[in-house]
This record gives structure tokens, C-alpha cells and sequence, in this order.
């Protein structure tokens, strides 16, 4: 008696088991930039599909579009940057699914109540108020955007010229060095600095100095859960998603 319920226990611990081991695990690569709505937006999708598990993998866009070229497993593509998501279109986006998830903003910053001479503008950088600044690099879509307002500016050679720039390799980084005052200031996405308490920010990108920035979305065509994936995607243009991009401050692309 005592070795059948034994057995029973265990088969009714398999039984409760099952749909855990059944759960399907969604491979998520996305830009840094959107760490903290992405997390918010994983746990909130646990209730509404509890068999799925949603794992990212946050990196700058350039670094996560050449794992994907290398063969790493990814169900879904977010990039900050529409060059990143151009470049494995053909041969890595499934037909019909690329869609334009969320617009941005860049903005400079500084480090929050240290800033002794007074950097107000983009004008400021090229001048004696700067002393290093922190970009992204050419791979990073901040860092590309960051190069085409001072080339706009017509400083990027000058700032070039004089080692003012601190390169970073994602996004994060520069918010992170312009945190720790390492640097005298960063330009970042609007939606970095609202998730610091520990930078200010003192200016917006002049008007018409750099592209639209929008994010696109895409599932791969090697993913092994289509269905689960399309799913979520519909759910990220969805009302619960958008109110989430939104209150973080990214803004929905018109359709």
C-alpha cells in the first residue's frame, strides 16, 4: 500500500508538472534602451499567457543584429535603429511581421547637480564648457544619431579632433558614465534619462538635425514558435503595452 502511494505521489508530481515543462521560451533581442518597458511588459504578459516565458537578451542594436547574422536563436528583433533591422531584412526578417514599435527622442544630459559650467545646449559642446563627452559608438543607432546632429552642427571633426568623446558601446553605458560624472556630459534617448535620477536634462537635438528615431519589430523566420511569437507581438500593439511605452516616454509611430 505504502509503495502505490508512493508511485501515485510521483505520477501526480509529473501530472502538475507537465505544463511548466511544456512552456514555451520566446527568445527576445532588443535595444538597451528599452530594458525597463520591456521588463514591465514581460511580467504584465505572464498573465495573459502564463505558458509562455519571455527572455531577453538588452544590447546595443548593431551587437544583437550580428548574433542574429551568427546564428544565434532570436524569435524577435527590436532595434533601435532602422540600418540594423535593414541589414538582416532579407535574409532573417519573416515576411509581413517587420512593423514600427515605438519613436524616441535624444536629448543631452549631465550629471544630476554637477554641472559647475553651466552646459545648456548642443551649441555648448564644442566649447571650453565640455570636457569629455559620452556618445555611443558608429554600431550603436544613439551613438549614429548622436553623429549626425554634431555633423549637422559642423563640429563632429572638431570634437573628433580634440578627443572630447568618450565612446560607449551601448546606450546604457553612456548614461552610466554620465551618472558617475566620468564624463562632462552624454547624449542619450529621452527615455534613458527619464529612468535616471541621477543625470539632468538640459537640452532636446535641434530640430531637423538627425532621422526620425523609430524602433522596428520583426519575428525571425528561424524561430520555432510562430504562433507564441506573433502573439506577442500583437500583444506589444496592444493597449496595456502602449499605455506602458507611453508613461516611459517613447511614442507610438502612426500607422
Amino acid at each position: 500500500m505504502k509503495k502505490f502511494s508512493f508511485l501515485a505521489a510521483v505520477c501526480a508530481l509529473l501530472v502538475a508538472a507537465a505544463p511548466a515543462l511544456a512552456a514555451t521560451e520566446l527568445s527576445v533581442f532588443a535595444a538597451a534602451s528599452m530594458n525597463e518597458s520591456m521588463t514591465e511588459i514581460a511580467e504584465m504578459y505572464k498573465k495573459v499567457a502564463p505558458d509562455v516565458s519571455i527572455v531577453y537578451n538588452f544590447d546595443s542594436s548593431g551587437t544583437l543584429k550580428t548574433q542574429i547574422e551568427q546564428g544565434a536563436e532570436c524569435d524577435i528583433f527590436i532595434s533601435a535603429g532602422q540600418k540594423q533591422m535593414d541589414q538582416i531584412n532579407d535574409s532573417h526578417v519573416m515576411p509581413g511581421t517587420r512593423f514600427n514599435i515605438v519613436s524616441n527622442k535624444v536629448v543631452l544630459i549631465v550629471p544630476k547637480g554637477n554641472n559647475p559650467t553651466g552646459i545648456a545646449s548642443f551649441d555648448d559642446i564644442a566649447t571650453d564648457k565640455v570636457t569629455l563627452i559620452a556618445l555611443g559608438n558608429s554600431d550603436v543607432p544613439v551613438g549614429q544619431y548622436s553623429e549626425e546632429i554634431f555633423k549637422h552642427m559642423g563640429v563632429w571633426d572638431k570634437l573628433n579632433g580634440e578627443n572630447k568623446i568618450s565612446f560607449a558601446s551601448n546606450v546604457k553605458e553612456v548614461l552610466a558614465q554620465t551618472e558617475s560624472a566620468a564624463v562632462s556630459c552624454g547624449v542619450v534617448y529621452g527615455t534613458d534619462a527619464a529612468t535616471s535620477d541621477k543625470v539632468d536634462v538640459v537640452a532636446g537635438a535641434p530640430e531637423g538635425s538627425h532621422k526620425p528615431i523609430v524602433y522596428p519589430a520583426a519575428i525571425l523566420k528561424g524561430t520555432k514558435h510562430e504562433a507564441a511569437a506573433k502573439a506577442f507581438v500583437e500583444y506589444l500593439k496592444g493597449p496595456e503595452a502602449t499605455a506602458v511605452f507611453e508613461r516611459i516616454g517613447f511614442s507610438i509611430p502612426e500607422k
